[in-house]
């Protein structure tokens, strides 16, 4: 029985059993998904987790297995499934306790699935070009809305006097964000990076290309699986050295994710995501004369008030109305899009969504 119960977790349980049960934690099984299944059902469709995403097919990887299944719609790496051997796509997913997703590039604003069941986000950029901070601020969001705890990873610090400057921007999107310098080819790395790596845990880089990621994530493995190059001297931009998403399970029993580079970090369905990365702007809206207050020149708006006492960062309040209105217009737009297809024709086939029954 995989399914965790207080009652059996003894060290009396054969030892296959507890095999299997040490696959499943190093692959980031948990409580969370364990109750989401029953005997029965491990027992004819064993969990497996997706930890390779490519154009057609999926890399899944159980107890005792890891093969590779023609691709589901709806799924993304890191997903958990109820894996059904004999017709894969009757397999079920089941439900995730963390989703990062993105408007995908390009002018149709379909959404893209960039990862699921995620513990920690690490938002990496160097201390060089790469850095923005508007940037920044769009993956806490995307981190915060998600329910993933968010990690600045700032990278290069080896190669500037200003690693202090960079963290301290960094550091002002928010007191509570961890903010993390080291040199991703330095031993002292891993050490920097170990308080979100338990066993376990499932962590992602994300981030821009050619600012460490997979330095990193090698450095993590203790080994050098994942190539990497060095960026362009012209201009500090990164090549892209990762090209699709994949999911290291590491000895520790740390599942860490590697992306390629996301330059492009078009927001959608984040609105609580951006309240909480802009606390302090959205309490001072609530405090505005109108409900529609665009924070412009109307009279009895607080944040107004608040940037003429100089408590208010104008630049900030600037990103934070373009965020908001960016994600409204991309959420609505899908919104509808959706409405309209379901209008037209059947829905596409998606892999079915498990819920127990208790």
């Amino acid at each position: 029985m995989l399914r965790h119960d207080p009652q059996t977790k003894s060290q009396t349980a054969p030892k296959g059993q507890r095999d299997a049960a040490g696959q499943l934690r190093a692959l980031g099984w948990s409580d969370y998904f364990a109750d989401q299944t029953t005997s029965a059902t491990l027992s004819q469709t064993p969990p497996v987790r997706i930890t390779q995403v490519h154009r057609n097919t999926l890399r899944i990887q159980g107890v005792d297995l890891d093969t590779i299944i023609p691709g589901l719609h709806g799924v993304t790496v890191g997903d958990w499934l109820l894996f059904d051997a004999n017709a894969s796509r009757n397999s079920q997913l089941l439900r995730r306790k963390s989703l990062i997703k993105r408007r995908a590039p390009g002018h149709d604003r379909k959404e893209q699935l960039i990862a699921a069941n995620l513990d920690t986000a690490f938002i990496v950029t160097s201390c060089n070009n790469d850095f923005s901070l508007a940037r920044l601020e769009r993956y806490v969001a995307m981190a915060h809305e998600a329910g993933v705890t968010p990690v600045i990873v700032l990278t290069k610090i080896d190669m500037t006097r200003e690693a202090s400057a960079f963290a301290e921007q960094a550091q002002s999107i928010s007191p509570q964000i961890a903010v993390v310098c080291l040199d991703a080819r330095s031993p002292e790395a891993i050490g920097l990076l170990s308080p979100w790596c338990d066993a376990g845990q499932t962590v992602a880089f994300l981030g821009s290309s050619g600012v460490g990621k997979s330095t990193l994530t090698n450095s993590l493995a203790g080994n050098e699986t994942i190539s990497t190059q060095d960026v362009r001297a012209s201009d500090d931009k990164g090549r892209h050295t990762t090209t699709g998403r994949q999911l290291h399970i590491l000895p520790s029993g740390c599942a860490v994710l590697d992306t390629p580079g996301m330059r492009e970090i078009q927001l959608i369905d984040v609105s609580v995501g951006l309240e909480e990365t802009f606390a302090d702007l959205h309490a001072l809206q609530q405090n505005c004369r109108f409900n529609d207050c665009a924070h412009n020149t109307e009279p009895g708006c607080a944040v107004q008030a608040a940037i003429a006492s100089g408590a208010v960062d104008v630049p900030r309040l600037q990103r934070w109305l373009k965020l908001v209105a960016e994600d409204t217009e991309n959420t609505k737009f899908l919104a509808d899009r959706k409405r309209r297809d379901r209008a037209k024709t059947k829905p596409e086939k998606s892999v079915t969504k498990h819920s127990s029954k208790k």
